[in-house]
């Protein structure tokens, strides 16, 4: 498939960010019916290029839920920040009355039937719901494609992945069909995509944002991503509102009110790039994703190049044997032939593994992951950020599932090409991805902005920082109009367009 496409001239409902759309909403500036239209019109001119929506709701039902989030307002009624906003949940997310495949054809006909916490929370917020955003199969792979829903392709070049697992959801506010979008993260998900499609994706501290069921599931994060830090920000309060539902759930509270950038002079700034040459990267890569280091010194802030004094092979061992772990609730679909022949050979592996652990590999593992995590607070005693490539590769063609081999390097397993984003996973603490510039043909680069332990304010300030320093996240994709020619958004602050308003009565 060539990467070019006609371009997509975007409505100007669709260019607003979640905050400012939220905002014409409960002003009553624009209705929810407006919003919900334009979304859809657009996501009918857009979406066949990239199949970043799935799923996609009756538009009859969609303007319904819009019409009634309008009658609540026309009573008073306001119920928070996505009050009419559309969303498209990842279909990694529990969904009462929506299909829930995980992009696999074991469940393929599945039908969510309770709210996972954080979608409970959008709800609650006034979301109108419109579709899913697709996944890898199962959520593995960092490339969005599996046999249910089809390949997601890249906005800056539709012959490229966008990268995964929550490459629908980056797909989707690259091209203007979403406002911002809710992902996961247990493997660069939140981070590999939002490089990849000029985003940003927030993988928070554990616990952060209420929904880990047991103890067992420790590495898999649910976070926000959008165009925009002030909207990453916004959906990042929705989604943290609430009190602990797990047992590993934060019960202290977060405090995004009056968020500001942080004040770039003397910020101690740590550069891990390659990890002293440990992680294989193709050519020209860790030049442009130091872009967002050079930034922050030239507004004041104190750079050194750090690697941490760890032995990255034991964890390395232990995020595996973790991983493994992670999958034995799965067993039952290796057991059943017909089932696991509906499975991608990379989730038997895992699967196949993790039955064949010992009680001795899991402790050793978490001993690991306990030691690094000691080892990540006393280099937050020396910096008060970390920054890192968000991948090692630049976008590949759509149809590889992962890159085999990185500057002549071979990778011995499907993800090892994503080992720059496993430490901060193990870590458990804040890593935000955020934009850091495009290479010369065009495809974005993105970088790990890492924060300490409980850390999420203090990444999400120095986003702010960097973003008002750059223009990175204003760049849109070639399959959009262009800039100049666009219908760009309105200032923050002033109204919003009001497009003509459709016949009154059923549509």
């Amino acid at each position: 498939m060539s990467g070019a496409a006609p371009a997509v001239v975007v409505p100007p409902l669709c260019e607003l960010g979640l905050v400012d759309l939220a905002a014409a909403i409960a002003a009553r500036e624009v209705s929810c019916r407006e919003v919900a239209r334009a979304h859809l019109e657009h996501a009918d001119a857009v979406n066949p290029t990239v199949n970043a929506l799935i799923a996609r709701r009756d538009a009859d039902d969609v303007l319904a839920d819009a019409d009634a989030r309008d009658a609540e307002l026309a009573r008073g009624e306001h119920r928070g920040p996505l009050h009419g906003v559309p969303q498209a949940l990842k279909d990694l997310a529990e969904a009462a009355g929506q299909p829930f495949t995980a992009g696999s054809p074991v469940f393929a006909a599945r039908v969510g039937v309770t709210d996972a916490p954080h979608v409970a929370r959008m709800r609650a917020a006034g979301a109108v719901f419109v579709g899913r955003t697709n996944t890898p199969e199962l959520g593995l792979g960092s490339q969005t494609h599996n046999p249910v829903w089809g390949t997601t392709r890249n906005p800056y070049d539709r012959a490229r992945t966008v990268g995964g697992s929550s490459g629908g959801a980056a797909a989707a506010l690259a091209t203007r069909m979403l406002p911002a979008a809710d992902g996961s993260d247990y493997m660069g998900s939140l981070r590999n995509p939002a490089a990849w499609a000029n985003v940003y994706g927030l993988r928070p501290s554990r616990g952060r944002v209420p929904g880990t069921p047991g103890f067992v599931a420790q590495l898999g994060e649910a976070g926000p991503m959008a165009r925009t830090v002030t909207d990453l920000a916004a959906l990042f309060g929705v989604m943290t509102a609430g009190g602990p539902v797990g047992p590993l759930d934060r019960a202290d509270p977060l405090d995004l009110a009056d968020l500001r950038p942080a004040d770039p002079a003397g910020l101690r700034v740590g550069w891990l790039g390659d990890l002293g040459g440990r992680l294989a990267t193709e050519p020209g890569l860790l030049a442009l994703a130091r872009g967002p280091v050079d930034v922050l010194a030239g507004l004041g802030a104190v750079v050194e190049d750090v690697v941490p004094a760890f032995d990255l092979d034991r964890l390395w061992d232990a995020f595996l044997v973790w991983r493994w772990w992670n999958s034995v609730e799965m067993a039952p679909l290796v057991a059943d032939p017909d089932l696991r022949a509906q499975l991608k050979p990379e989730l038997v592996w895992e699967i196949e593994h993790g039955t064949e652990l010992s009680a001795r590999q899991v402790s050793w593992a978490a001993g690991v992951r306990a030691e690094w995590w000691a080892a990540v607070v006393g280099l937050f005693e020396r910096f008060d950020v970390l920054l890192a490539p968000a991948t090692q590769v630049h976008p590949f063609p759509a149809e590889v599932s992962w890159p085999a081999e990185i500057a002549g390097r071979p990778m011995d397993t499907y993800h090892r090409w994503m080992e720059t984003v496993m430490p901060w996973s193990m870590a458990g603490v804040p890593v935000l991805g955020m934009p850091a510039g495009f290479t010369a043909d065009g495809l974005p680069v993105g970088v790990q902005l890492i924060g300490p332990p409980g850390g999420d304010r203090r990444v999400l300030e120095v986003a702010l920082t960097h973003e008002a320093a750059t223009d990175w996240s204003a760049r849109r994709p070639p399959l959009l109009t262009p800039a100049a020619t666009a219908t760009a958004p309105p200032p923050r602050g002033a109204p919003a367009p009001r497009p003509p308003r459709p016949p009154r009565g059923p549509s």
